[in-house]
């Protein structure tokens, strides 16, 4: 391909550098991403056959544990096969357009995310703090409901980005030194005034991890007011042992981008792949580690697994 290839405002495509700095550590950098990968797939594929197969499993907790499942598996899929690519073959180029869709793919269910986490934030607190009202609040139209409000906040937030993107001149070449098509990594490549994407960028970042975050942490505080009122210890730890493997999975998700954000202002002069090898692990991590969180922490998928390993043995 000829780096030169313009069409009248873009190329016609990309070259993704990979993790600048390290590319001689590319073979070996992807032997962790890859086994990851595949954690991720087999975990959440496994979690989904079981809630499907299981008509027990058909409740409010496990529906938006699917929810999220099928979220982690469209969020590593859309990067970790190209980045891959880049590490075994050197197959660096990407089509523009094919770029803009992954962006897209990459920070719509990133949103998406974020909101099923709110949902099972949400699910737990009429669980304990309402339990006599859970089967009437949360029914399967509200959950429906639930799942078509984040995904339309989701692609409503991130739909101009593309067309943003699609009308600047990229006079500053097609090489994005990244592993995969990231809004800011594509911007910095643009000619023109970029301060409305930077803006909004940032904006769309703030509100969804501020808002969901802080309605997560009141419904915790509702959640442990009713548990701290409990009578006997057992049953506290019982009421709050539900909520264990939703913390876990809200920690797996946002701990990788505070740490993210704040090394971006604390270590502004940090190499470059310091940042990337975080921002990869923002979206390895949780795909990986939910499943694990889950299939440990919830007894009913935990001897739904059981059960297919003692099958295979007799």
């Amino acid at each position: 391909m000829s780096t030169s290839n313009i069409t009248s405002t873009h190329p016609a495509a990309f070259l993704l550098v990979g993790i600048p700095g390290l590319e001689h550590l590319h073979i070996w950098i992807s032997i962790p991403f890859c086994f990851a990968y595949t954690l991720a797939l087999l975990g959440n594929c496994t979690l989904l056959f079981i809630i499907q197969a299981d008509t027990a499993l058909h409740e409010p907790m496990y529906l938006f544990l699917a929810m999220l499942a099928t979220i982690d598996l469209v969020l590593s899929s859309t990067t970790l096969p190209k980045m891959l690519a880049i590490f075994w073959f050197r197959d660096r180029e990407i089509n523009f357009y094919a770029c803009l869709v992954q962006m897209f793919f990459l920070h719509s269910f990133s949103i998406m995310e974020s909101a099923v986490l709110l949902a099972m934030a949400f699910d737990r607190y009429v669980a304990i703090c309402k339990p006599l009202h859970y089967t009437t609040v949360l029914t399967r139209p509200l959950i429906t409901k639930i799942g078509m409000a984040a995904v339309a906040r989701a692609v409503t937030l991130m739909t101009p980005l593309p067309f943003l993107l699609r009308r600047f001149h990229y006079c500053r070449g097609p090489v994005i030194a990244h592993c995969y098509c990231e809004h800011m990594a594509v911007v910095r490549l643009a000619c023109g005034d970029t301060r409305f994407n930077n803006i909004y960028g940032i904006a769309v970042a703030m509100f969804i991890v501020v808002l969901d975050l802080l309605f997560v942490i009141l419904s915790y505080i509702f959640i442990l007011r009713a548990v701290l009122q409990l009578a006997s210890q057992e049953a506290r730890y019982k009421a709050f042992g539900t909520c264990v493997s939703h913390i876990g999975a809200i920690l797996s998700t946002y701990t990788p981008v505070v740490i993210s954000s704040v090394m971006h202002r604390v270590a502004r002069h940090a190499s470059p792949h310091v940042h990337i090898l975080l921002a990869i692990f923002y979206l390895l991590f949780p795909p990986m580690i939910n499943p694990i969180i889950y299939g440990v922490k919830t007894k009913q998928i935990r001897d739904h697994v059981l059960g297919l390993f003692r099958r295979k043995d007799v």
